[in-house]
């Protein structure tokens, strides 16, 4: 009730600006000016510069060749329409008070000269910024009208820092580090990220669920968005975070013939190829094949990587409304990993110092006889489809695949300073994903006032397969001594393995149901208001149970405010965000140890935020503070320590600040800072976490340049 009570005196603070910019725009109505540009073949022209003389108004042209300038007076105007690689246009512009204004179609005509050019990244303005993102909000809002935090990694940064790895390209992101690097486990052998205080996993593409139990190779990618905050309403409880979620955005075919091809070495034996080659097919359609081969050894005793990856896409322009995107991704995995070190949690820690870890810190306790694959396909088909001047389509259809098989393993502590016991197990498994989603995304006029609208129905399928074997002790490593008495080779673990309990079958699949709407509505040019609902269907079952989840129903909700002092330039913004996750049934012993199934209710997270964004010429700057409350969390059931119960509470504020700048020529600089303070506010009457900051918060302190 006291996050409500401030949040909604925020807002009536903001709806107090609201009426005063209402009342001194009265006397001047909203004025629109649109239109749409083609190249001189008659092919929509995207990514074009429309400037408005004499003002400080810009647009820029979507995919279809559509733009808008918002917030014109009425006056006499000249508009430039500027493009590398063609000439530049004009055209006049008669804007009467209060009347939208739609030009004629312009023609763009190809300039010889300058497509033999080199464009030199330097010369840009601040060219590692990106001023829109079409993933944080499903429409393509300007970073300034989004009352939403996010940080972009561009395709430019991935370039310039000669990224090999999705945690390198992370690193740029403000407040995000990896808790830990791929196991190649069953269901979640992905890396874990800590993000405002809660761990995630990077497993959406290009908007929609896309599964790895591998590490994701960059060869493919084109721009990562790094969302802050629990996005329940556009994206569901079941495949983000409660502290955000990571949006990998792909390469995409385009109209003529280009590529190239790179070769990276280093220590540890790393050898890296990648191809990158676009080839137009005929005046409607292109192909894109982007490729990878890596290997790496580790910096310790044993331990490596190999890896080969291979990404073709396909774009078909049907007509000038209707385009056909397809991408598709394989990659072959290899690896010997080191083993995970898990400390007793619920003892206290016998080590005062990291002087043994250390010391052993170039010895793996592994071996690369016992490897583990993690072979992942996916594929996601898109229909893109221009309705009329207001309104677009956007239907996908996104599969994956992933599989865990080999050998994983881990090390327990045993309490006495110095030795852990390995655990092993033979792992085979696999995940699939199907995800539909339909998007209907409008811009129009509701008397004066501009709505922005995204309207989606979305269904996700998961299934989950186990025919691994259960965990088997393997000798025990002494850090203090520097031995391992286990057996290391694939012969020997086979022969533990098989003189255990059998094979470990189960199976479960989830379905889910979602029907979301997102509205963002301009009062004025300067003042905007978000608001969102998710309706979300759950349903579960598993084989180890005969009992399942029917019909979970969920609500999301998002609001956010967003006032801009100074157009373009400056904004304060503001959000309430709620998050969710279903959580699977459980087993329940009573007193007599008989077992029965157990639904649970879904987690709960509420997120309010304040903040200022500002983007000059070569700055871009955000900064905000942030109060996340998850409720209904899962905690030990005191009177049975085998059962669990609802109610446990976690509490994680902040405050971040992200910086990109291009002081001068030459010079880019990337830097944030993040504050995280977490902690158990709730815990069961004997548990072991109350007051403590809870496992997947990271670091408190963050910083990155």
């Amino acid at each position: 009730m006291k996050q409500q009570r401030t949040f909604l005196r925020l807002f009536g603070t903001l709806f107090f600006l609201m009426s005063i910019t209402l009342s001194l725009s009265a006397q001047q109505k909203q004025v629109i000016i649109s239109g749409r540009i083609f190249t001189s073949e008659g092919n929509p022209a995207s990514n074009v510069n429309v400037t408005l003389g004499g003002l400080n108004r810009t647009g820029m042209s979507n995919k279809q060749g559509f733009y808008k300038i918002t917030g014109v007076p009425a006056g006499q105007y000249v508009v430039s329409f500027t493009s590398v690689g063609f000439q530049t246009a004009k055209l006049g512009a008669n804007v009467e008070n209060g009347r939208d204004l739609h030009l004629q179609d312009v023609f763009l005509e190809e300039n010889v000269e300058s497509l033999t050019e080199i464009e030199i990244m330097a010369h840009k303005k601040n060219p590692f910024a990106q001023n829109i993102s079409e993933s944080a909000a499903k429409l393509p809002l300007s970073n300034l009208e989004n009352p939403q935090v996010y940080n972009t990694i561009t395709k430019a940064v991935l370039k310039e820092q000669v990224i090999t790895d999705l945690n390198t390209a992370l690193k740029n992101a403000t407040g995000v580090a990896r808790l830990w690097e791929s196991t190649g486990r069953q269901n979640d052998g992905g890396e874990y990220y800590t993000m405002r205080g809660f761990s995630l996993q990077p497993t959406i593409v290009n908007g929609v669920a896309n599964l790895s139990n591998g590490a994701l190779d960059p060869a493919n990618v084109e721009s990562i968005d790094v969302i802050k905050g629990p996005s329940g309403t556009l994206y569901g409880g079941n495949i983000i975070s409660y502290g955000g979620l990571i949006n990998v955005v792909t390469k995409k075919p385009y109209d003529t013939f280009g590529g190239e091809i790179g070769y990276i070495t280093g220590s540890y034996g790393l050898n890296r190829v990648t191809a990158d080659i676009n080839s137009p097919l005929s005046a409607k359609a292109s192909v894109r094949v982007n490729a990878a081969y890596h290997y790496e050894k580790s910096f310790q005793d044993d331990g490596f990587s190999k890896s080969f990856f291979i990404a073709p896409s396909f774009k078909f322009k049907a007509s000038d409304r209707l385009t056909f995107l397809i991408n598709t991704e394989y990659k072959s995995l290899e690896r010997a990993n080191v083993p995970m070190i898990f400390l007793y949690r619920s003892a206290p820690v016998t080590f005062s110092n990291t002087d043994l870890f250390e010391q052993n810190y170039k010895k793996s306790y592994a071996s690369d006889e016992l490897t583990i694959s993690n072979p992942t396909y996916g594929m996601q088909a898109q229909a893109l489809y221009q309705i009329d001047n207001h309104w677009n389509s956007q239907t996908i259809v996104s599969a994956s695949n992933t599989k865990s098989n080999g050998y994983y393993q881990y090390l327990w502590d045993n309490v006495n300073g110095s030795d852990f016991t390995r655990y092993i197990s033979k792992v085979n498994s696999s995940t699939d994903a199907l995800n539909v989603q339909q998007n209907f995304t409008g811009d129009h006029k509701f008397g004066n006032m501009r709505n922005r609208v995204v309207i989606g129905i979305d269904y996700l399928q998961k299934e989950y397969r186990n025919n691994g074997n259960p965990w088997v002790g393997d000798g025990v490593v002494s850090l203090s001594k520097q031995t391992d008495t286990g057996v290391l080779t694939a012969a020997g673990v086979d022969a533990l393995i098989a003189a255990g309990t059998g094979v470990d079958v189960s199976n479960s699949t989830v379905k889910i149901w979602s029907g979301y709407v997102s509205d963002v509505i301009n009062f004025t040019p300067q003042l905007s208001a978000l608001a969102g609902l998710r309706l979300d269907n759950y349903s579960a079952t598993t084989s180890w149970n005969s009992k399942e989840v029917k019909n979970q129903v969920t609500f999301s909700q998002k609001l956010g405010l967003v006032y801009q002092p100074v157009l373009d330039k400056l904004s304060l913004f503001a959000n309430y965000m709620n998050g969710f996750q279903n959580l699977e049934p459980v087993v329940h012993y009573d007193a007599q140890d008989n077992s029965t199934m157990e639904i649970l209710d879904p987690e709960r997270a509420n997120q309010w935020e304040v903040g200022v964004k500002g983007s000059l010429d070569r700055v871009s700057l955000t900064a905000s503070y942030y109060n996340i409350r998850v409720s209904n969390k899962t905690m030990a059931d005191p009177a049975n320590i085998k059962n669990v119960i609802q109610g446990g509470v976690v509490k994680s504020r902040g405050v971040e600040v992200s910086l990109i700048a291009n002081p001068f020529t030459g010079l880019n600089m990337i830097a944030g800072y993040s504050h995280n303070y977490n902690k158990i506010a709730k815990d069961a009457a004997d548990g072991d976490y109350l007051g403590l900051r809870s496992e997947g918060a990271g670091p408190a302190n963050m910083l990155n340049v």
